[in-house]
């Protein structure tokens, strides 16, 4: 009796065993490219979360998750499509934390993430255009639309006093969403602008762009491009000739590498990108300081909460199955149910285990609304004293 005991016992622990699994978890970023220098601190987010869960013991009866990068270039939509398809045919992700700008993320979404049902949650590719993409379900971001964006940035720089300003934009979807969306809410709003003119990213002089946008004036500058590209050409070109020394940075700007090109020149500038404040960030810059990274690096936390919400949904799902777990990312993600914060996904797959239902709020008060993008919370900073402060939230 006591051997058919253990044999009985055996057999449920090898049957547990059986459903364990080695889920891998794609990361797309642009490695290389005008965002190089945020991707480290966006990888370090995603693999804390990726790390937090594995640890636990308790994702999928004992499954453990491994990374799987690639370079995305964030400009080169063939080169990105190249390195997503692999990460679907060869490695065998089971969903990709990306892609990370606008442009390659929709071809990448439209042309291997749709098509092979793989579920994409961007930290950071914002363009409007990705509100009406039919993408069967299977495509969420953790970064609000640059609608959304264009809006508080017109209400920052009229606060500010500007009436009138140029504007300048990388010429991709990106750009020119974020300019246009930027341009109809302050013109609505009673502010002029003066130009509205796109610029190419990878030249090594902008002197043609700066004069013209000079020519046409304004209180200020309006850089709607990347901190390592174009933007920071069109910034120095800017101040070399005495063009503007007031500019507004949205988010492709707003990083750690504009004030260490430009430092005590920005003093008169400002701008903003989507974070969040409360208990989760506060939480989440901590834990990423104790793993040697800065949590308040752009598009950090919102990195840690795009792999987070793919793991937990596979738990509320019980399957890494994109097809199935793509339905449970909205519900795990909104209220109601218990507040998840960063360092408690132990605690939620606890929950989605005994089918307990969570509200994930993560480390940047993730809310997310049809068709699955985030509400957003947008943090103003200014560059005074040579260094990137935070101002307020909106």
């Amino acid at each position: 009796m006591k051997k058919l005991l253990l044999a009985s016992a055996a057999g449920a622990l090898l049957a547990g065993a059986a459903f364990a699994e080695e889920v891998k978890l794609g990361i797309s970023l642009g490695y290389t490219g005008p965002l190089e220098s945020m991707s480290p601190s966006m990888e370090k987010g995603a693999q804390m979360a990726m790390k937090e869960v594995s640890d636990s013991g308790k994702f999928l009866d004992g499954s453990t998750v491994v990374a799987v990068t690639a370079d995305n270039t964030c400009a080169d939509a063939a080169a990105s499509v190249a390195a997503v398809e692999r990460l679907v045919t060869s490695e065998g992700v089971k969903g990709i934390m990306g892609g990370m700008c606008s442009g390659e993320t929709i071809a990448s979404l439209e042309k291997v993430g749709v098509p092979n049902g793989i579920v994409m949650i961007s930290p950071s590719a914002t363009s409007p255009a990705l509100s009406t993409i039919d993408d069967k379900g299977f495509f969420f971001r953790t970064s609000p639309s640059d609608a959304r964006q264009g809006d508080v940035m017109a209400d920052i720089v009229l606060a500010r006093g500007i009436k009138s300003v140029a504007v300048t934009y990388t010429n991709n979807d990106y750009g020119k969403g974020l300019a246009d969306s930027f341009v109809k809410a302050y013109e609505g709003k009673g502010g002029k602008v003066t130009i509205n003119a796109a610029h190419d990213d990878g030249k090594a002089d902008y002197s043609a762009e700066v004069a013209a946008l000079a020519a046409a004036g304004g209180d200020a500058l309006v850089v709607a491009g990347y901190v390592d590209q174009g933007g920071a050409g069109v910034v120095q070109g800017s101040l070399d000739t005495g063009a503007f020394d007031t500019f507004v940075f949205p988010d492709g700007m707003v990083s750690q590498a504009a004030v260490d090109k430009f430092g005590t020149q920005l003093e008169n500038s400002f701008g903003q990108n989507p974070t969040a404040e409360g208990e989760g960030h506060e939480k989440f810059v901590a834990m990423a300081k104790e793993a040697g990274f800065d949590g308040t690096s752009a598009f950090a936390g919102e990195s840690y909460d795009a792999a987070a919400l793919m793991l937990l949904a596979m738990q509320a799902a019980k399957s890494s199955d994109p097809k199935v777990y793509k339905d449970k990312v909205m519900e795990i993600a909104n209220a109601p149910g218990e507040k998840i914060y960063p360092g408690e996904l132990a605690k939620a797959l606890e929950l989605l285990a005994a089918g307990t239902d969570i509200d994930y709020v993560g480390a940047t008060a993730v809310e997310l609304i049809e068709p699955g993008e985030s509400a957003g919370v947008y943090r103003e900073v200014d560059f005074k004293g040579g260094k990137l402060n935070t101002v307020g939230y909106h």
